[in-house]
């Protein structure tokens, strides 16, 4: 039993409670959200180093035993999910410090801003399938508010798109659980895996796993991605970079749970299926990534690649896969949101969107072009930056399962993220400058520090790699053995 795994979704549940008393009190708000965050990713430490010493951690809630309670389990690929969610969450609230405008922050963006990581955190926590619905359900309502604060007409509209979407795969996602239950009785994680095994995944359960890769394929943007565009593109900046960030990314780790827990046994199948689709995201990202001329539609679009590229690791089953999946992934979740909030810094300097109506930002401002010039070669894979590793992982456990042609197209993938990130450091950043200090529509006043913070975090990532692999190393070998997780649940 340990009582830690519970306080990543209490803490910042609690204070987010607290601050809507708060209300018009915002020194208070900002002071006490970054608390929690700090908090948060002091116990995801402790928890990877419990973890790493003593293995998978559970806790039961109420003293019921599983699989009657409600489970908690950390794993160590739940915990580096953790660290990288608080990291990525402090950046942004820092740059919504001096960003997101008082009228936002008293219409209650702090709370909802920490319930949306409550809901995060709590998906990564759960060790039952219909709080996993419920942890979805949590961030989704926090983040239905965050991405209409603004209040544009374009953003009203994608907004609608992103929320119906969403109604519509959280209805699929209970009538998923529904089959599920009535065919094995349980929804505990580690108990329907056993079910599962000991009868054997036949047509109808196979049927009932695709239905679960359709609900969490349009959460992550798995070629179902059709809301994506626009509904990055439209809130504030940092409302973008933590949507970009986490929010595709609890759709990856659902898919990455549900397929190496419960539906493996048919991987031939399911796997297969992931793959295709996959190779396609990819395909699409990349062509939507190099046609546009909008910035933040290329950078969503390469939200979409990096989705495709992840489950590229997964569909191997390899342990050279899955190593280079949780690399990338972690990479990811860094990388989109210190380039989310470069790109809303460039639109906030210049008043557009539009690449053909800038240039030469990096004269008056080196900093922010030497930023993103290091998250652009990351993000291609140039070692020793921290998108080497996984891309060199996912591509290695590829070849040794025999799916050459997915390997290649993740290589191809990568060419079409150097083509559009260099498109956007040529034209934003390099050649004649347009626009004098006195004639920019901004400043980057407060803006430069969770941006820096995000670019060591990255480089850490890369040049540190060493000291992660232990973490990584155990978090793929207990994704690929379902049984250390069964057992530590029913130890």
């Amino acid at each position: 039993m340990n009582n830690l795994l519970i306080t990543p979704v209490v803490i910042p549940l609690f204070i987010g409670m607290v601050l809507i008393i708060f209300q018009r009190n915002i020194k208070l708000q900002r002071v006490l959200s970054l608390v929690a965050l700090l908090a948060t990713s002091v116990i995801s430490v402790l928890l990877m180093n419990q973890i790493r010493n003593d293995g998978i951690q559970t806790l039961q809630l109420g003293g019921w035993e599983a699989p009657f309670g409600i489970s908690f389990v950390g794993d160590m690929f739940s915990a580096l999910l953790l660290l990288a969610t608080s990291v990525v969450s402090i950046c942004c609230l820092i740059y919504a410090f001096s960003s997101i405008g008082r009228k936002q922050e008293r219409l209650y963006f702090y709370p909802l801003f920490l319930f949306l990581v409550t809901g995060v955190n709590g998906s990564f926590l759960t060790g039952d399938l219909f709080n996993l619905y419920v942890f979805f359900e949590v961030f989704l309502v926090a983040s239905y508010v965050l991405i209409t604060m603004g209040g544009d007409k374009r953003q009203l509209g994608e907004s609608l798109k992103y929320i119906f979407t969403n109604i519509i795969s959280s209805a699929f996602f209970l009538i998923g659980i529904a089959y599920l239950y009535s065919m094995t009785g349980t929804l505990n994680l580690a108990h329907l895996s056993i079910r599962i095994a000991e009868v054997g995944q036949d047509g109808l359960i196979t049927t009932v796993a695709f239905l679960f890769l359709i609900v969490f394929a349009l959460k992550a943007g798995l070629l179902l991605y059709y809301w994506l565009p626009g509904s990055y593109s439209v809130p504030p900046t940092a409302i973008a970079s933590i949507f970009a960030a986490l929010l595709t990314k609890v759709g990856i780790y659902a898919i990455f749970r549900m397929f190496t827990l419960i539906f493996y046994h048919e991987p031939q199948i399911t796997h297969l299926l992931i793959g295709i689709l996959a190779a396609i995201t990819m395909v699409l990202g990349g062509l939507g990534a190099i046609g546009y001329w909008d910035l933040r539609k290329i950078l969503t679009f390469n939200v979409v690649i990096s989705v495709g590229f992840i489950m590229a690791g997964l569909v191997t089953l390899t342990p050279a896969g899955i190593t280079g999946s949780i690399y990338y992934l972690i990479h990811d979740m860094l990388i989109k949101a210190l380039v989310f909030l470069i790109g809303g810094t460039i639109i906030h300097l210049t008043g557009t969107s539009n690449l053909k109506d800038i240039s030469g930002l990096i004269r008056l401002h080196p900093q922010l072009g030497w930023m993103f010039f290091i998250a652009a070669l990351s993000m291609v894979g140039i070692p020793p930056l921290s998108g080497f590793l996984g891309k060199v992982f996912i591509t290695q456990g590829t070849f040794e399962a025999g799916y050459f042609w997915l390997g290649g197209i993740g290589l191809l993938a990568s060419l079409f993220i150097l083509y559009s990130m260099i498109k956007i450091f040529m034209n934003a950043f390099w050649g004649e400058t347009t626009l004098s200090a006195e004639e920019e529509k901004g400043t980057t006043k407060g803006l430069l520090l969770p941006i820096a913070l995000l670019t060591i975090a990255s480089l850490t990532l890369g040049i540190g790699a060493e000291g992660l692999a232990g973490y990584v190393a155990q978090a793929a070998e207990e994704l690929l053995n379902p049984s250390l997780y069964i057992n530590a649940v029913f130890d």
